[in-house]
């Protein structure tokens, strides 16, 4: 642990009831700036319960570019094997294994159309670039959807490297009172009914959280998530609070069998990241958080309940 800064993450619960993060992590010889850029990796971590703790099992994929990977996720696909994704400092491959503990081979390179909007949404420069923040979700119809740094749709029905074709715009372009740049991190996720993203504004430090029934269209704002000075998401069962410097990159984990939001993970540092020098006291991190997601789907579903008894009247 000493030796690494940790970033990213999705959480994978295997047939066994084991637990897998496939994350990112960077040499702590590395000052945040360039450690990210220059020496992220994927990894695979485990544990036998979804608090952790997770013992760092290495690289997911050694063989590939030395293992090299940012904004690193973990599913399972329809077909039941498992999936790594990698973006940011490569173009958005895909790894898949039979096993949660590999071997991963590379499956390919994510394929999408601009669908008659902007190809930046996909990509940087854009829509030439590489994909960044791919997440990926497995729909309840069968289709694989990712949404990307923009906050865009992006849908394929032909698996899990599409091609994917982009379906709407930014979530919140129809806010005009939100922050329509430096957006950034989008989860997103299936439960109660509806889908549901939540996205960080870095320079407030702020999470919005939007839902759609289909998600694809009528995407509609329900408020703040978090935002990083005002909530008190850390905070332990003896009172104790952790006040984290950066809370960014959140993921949702759903438990497949209820299928309701039982943890959040988080990507963390204790100091801005101008501050993080290398082989100092510092370093990024990733924790694991509880949520209620049974209240939040009973809450959420009573507000669109509420919502058609207005329209209708």
């Amino acid at each position: 642990m000493k030796n690494w800064c940790y970033w990213d993450g999705r959480i994978v619960k295997d047939d066994a009831g084991r637990y897998h993060m496939y994350a990112s992590r960077w040499h702590h010889s590395f000052p945040h700036s360039t450690g990210w850029k220059e020496n992220s990796k994927a990894i695979h971590a485990v544990s036998e319960n979804i608090m952790g703790p997770y013992r760092d099992l290495g690289l997911v994929y050694p063989q590939w570019k030395d293992g090299k990977g940012h904004n690193v996720i973990g599913l399972r696909m329809h077909d039941g094997r498992y999936a790594v994704v990698t973006s940011e400092i490569t173009q958005g491959e895909v790894f898949v294994s039979d096993s949660p503990d590999g071997p991963f081979e590379l499956l390919g390179t994510i394929q999408w159309e601009a669908n008659g909007f902007n190809p930046g949404l996909a990509a940087y420069q854009g829509g030439k670039g590489h994909m960044s923040n791919v997440k990926v979700l497995l729909r309840p119809d069968g289709r694989y959807m990712i949404v990307p740094r923009s906050t865009c749709v992006m849908i394929s029905e032909s698996g899990i490297l599409g091609p994917y074709k982009i379906m709407s715009d930014r979530v919140y372009k129809h806010y005009p009172q939100l922050p329509q740049s430096k957006n950034e991190d989008p989860t997103v996720w299936y439960s109660g009914g509806m889908y549901h993203m939540v996205y960080n504004h870095w320079p407030s430090k702020t999470s919005h959280h939007f839902s759609s029934i289909d998600g694809i269209h009528d995407w509609k704002y329900r408020g703040i998530a978090f935002k990083k000075d005002e909530s008190k998401i850390f905070r332990y069962t003896d009172g104790t609070i952790n006040d984290w410097q950066f809370v960014e990159r959140p993921t949702a984990c759903v438990d497949e069998q209820t299928g309701h939001v039982t943890h959040f993970i988080f990507s963390v540092i204790d100091v801005t990241k101008g501050q993080d020098r290398a082989n100092d006291n510092h370093a990024s991190k990733i924790v694991v958080v509880p949520f209620d997601g049974e209240a939040f789907d009973r809450d959420m579903q009573n507000i669109v309940k509420n919502e058609k008894k207005e329209v209708q009247s």
